[in-house]
């Protein structure tokens, strides 16, 4: 699938605006020269001044669709590959905090790696030790809480 430049630079242009619109709302700290919105602003207006210019690259290039399906469309293992992804993270919100993290990221992942054809004897043991990789990155160094759901009272970590 192929999406003009113009359509790519306008939706993230869109987003730009609105990011730089929230963060006037951001509180300011006194005494500090930078606050809660310096870095969301920065990253923002660079994100708007690239969509500008992919904006006016698209409109000078040679007239194309603004949408142009790839021949991947036509395939329905693929299309079911690409609907597997919003299907996890929905997956993931909506069982998280019952499942907990280790058992929803386990899950996820199996499946997701049992869709993509990963050898059978790998799925299981990549997918433990993935999501306890992962858990360990959060939990432990970026001290970002995760659910524990139904292990809470057996884990103690």
């Amino acid at each position: 699938m192929r999406v003009h430049d113009a359509l790519s630079g306008a939706v993230l242009a869109l987003l730009a605006i609105a990011v730089l619109f929230t963060v006037r709302q951001y509180p300011t700290i006194p005494g500090q020269d930078i606050g809660p919105a310096a870095f969301p602003g920065a990253i923002a207006a660079i994100l708007l001044v690239c969509s500008v210019i992919l904006i006016w690259r698209g409109l000078r290039a040679e007239r194309a669709p603004l949408v142009q399906m790839g021949a991947w469309m036509r395939s329905p293992s693929h299309i079911l590959n690409f609907l597997l992804v919003p299907a996890a993270l929905l997956f993931y919100v909506w069982c998280a905090d019952v499942l907990g993290f280790l058992l929803t990221g386990t899950i996820i992942l199996a499946v997701l790696f049992y869709a993509l054809n990963v050898p059978r004897r790998l799925i299981l043991p990549v997918a433990v030790i993935m999501t306890l990789l992962i858990h360990t990155i959060f939990y432990k160094f970026l001290r970002v809480p995760l659910p524990w759901g139904l292990l809470q009272n057996i884990v103690i970590w």
